[in-house]
Parts: C-alpha cells; sequence; structure tokens
C-alpha cells in the first residue's frame, strides 16, 4: 500500500513592529491592534483616533 506522508506546516513568526508607544503604568510595549493599542500586563487599554 501507498506510505502517507503528513506534511507540516510551518508558522510563520511575524516580525515586531518598532514600539510605537509604551504602557504608562507598567512600561511594556503595547500591542498595536485595529482599533486600539492594549497591554497585556495589566490590561491598560487606549482606542485609537480615526
Amino acid at each position: 500500500m501507498a506510505e502517507e506522508k503528513k506534511v507540516e506546516k510551518k508558522k510563520v513568526i511575524k516580525p515586531y513592529k518598532p514600539a510605537t508607544k509604551f504602557c504608562p503604568r507598567c512600561g511594556a510595549r503595547l500591542a498595536d491592534h485595529k482599533d486600539r493599542l492594549t497591554c497585556g500586563n495589566c490590561k491598560y487599554m487606549e482606542l485609537k483616533k480615526k
């Protein structure tokens, strides 16, 4: 019988953008989302202006 080969998909890791802004509470780099900037450490959120 024919052997089935498993094909592994490689994850593409996106490079970080240069730090646009830092959290005023804890100093961590803010994650840049479509409509907001968020901090993963202290849950600080800032909405972007349109």
